[in-house]
């Protein structure tokens, strides 16, 4: 029992549930028949521990040199062996998983998953590192409108809005380790811009984000109260991540989640 529970924290659980949460209520905006959304589910909740799991594999020997007490492999608690093999398990899980949604699905979630391990193979080491977040969470949408029995595109909006939710998505997860990271050789982008700038550019893009949602919802006064409530979280994240606020990274996370909350309410004028 004490194997598995380090497992499962290996796994990142909480932005795992995080996304595959925000994939299911997409799934469920769009229309998704029940059985299809509890594939859907399935498939991303193991998508998402695989990413998680494949982090703290590959990452084992750097946060062990940096100390790290709050990663299970850095601390003894599970052998490196048994998280790769518990990510490779579940990630070939959430791929056989996904073929039962048709070949469309397939397709897409194969590349949003591949995003997930690239980035944590080899981008968060240079300068492109926001490259996969981009690309994978520009994704989400089309993993809500290509589930469905006749599978669809993404209106150009959603994908906007989820590569920009993707950016700030990364800064969010960066922040809390560039020390960390810094001793021992990560220069992603947030790193080589340091935490204010980065603080600033993800407001900015949440603020896009914001946009294209209001473009694709259209007039209406959950539409003004979101986008008014996020575009004035994003303006304060910015202004205050200049002055170097702890209070601008909270921002950001506010805007996120209204950010969240307007792609979900726009899932049924998603499909393109």
């Amino acid at each position: 029992m004490r194997m598995t529970a380090a497992v499962l924290r290996s796994a990142h659980p909480g932005p795992s549930a995080g996304v595959t949460l925000i994939v299911v209520l997409l799934g469920v905006a769009v229309g998704l028949d029940p059985a299809r959304l509890v594939v859907l589910g399935g498939a991303m909740a193991l998508d998402q521990l695989s990413v998680g799991l494949s982090n703290d594999w590959l990452d084992a020997a750097r946060d062990r040199a940096a100390g790290r007490r709050d990663k299970p492999v850095a601390r003894g608690d599970v052998p490196v062996a048994v998280v790769r093999g518990a990510a490779i398990a579940t990630a070939a899980g959430s791929v056989a998983l996904s073929l039962l949604l048709g070949l469309e699905f397939a397709a897409v979630h194969l590349v949003a998953l591949a995003g997930g391990w690239a980035y944590n193979a080899w981008f968060k080491h240079g300068i492109l590192s926001p490259l996969p977040y981009l690309v994978s969470f520009g994704l989400l949408p089309a993993l809500a409108t290509t589930a469905l029995p006749v599978p669809a595109p993404p209106a150009w909006w959603a994908v906007l809005a989820g590569a920009m939710l993707g950016l700030a998505a990364h800064v969010a997860n960066v922040l809390p380790d560039l020390a960390d990271d810094a001793a021992t050789g990560v220069r992603g982008l947030p790193h080589r811009l340091g935490a204010r700038r980065s603080t600033v550019l993800a407001g900015i893009a949440l603020a896009d984000a914001a946009v294209a949602l209001g473009l694709g919802l259209g007039p209406g006064i959950l539409t003004a109260v979101g986008l008014a409530l996020s575009l004035l979280a994003s303006a304060a994240a910015v202004v205050l991540g200049l002055r170097g606020s702890r209070w601008a990274f909270r921002l950001v996370i506010l805007a996120a989640l209204v950010d969240v909350a307007l792609l979900v309410l726009a899932g049924a004028r998603m499909a393109g």
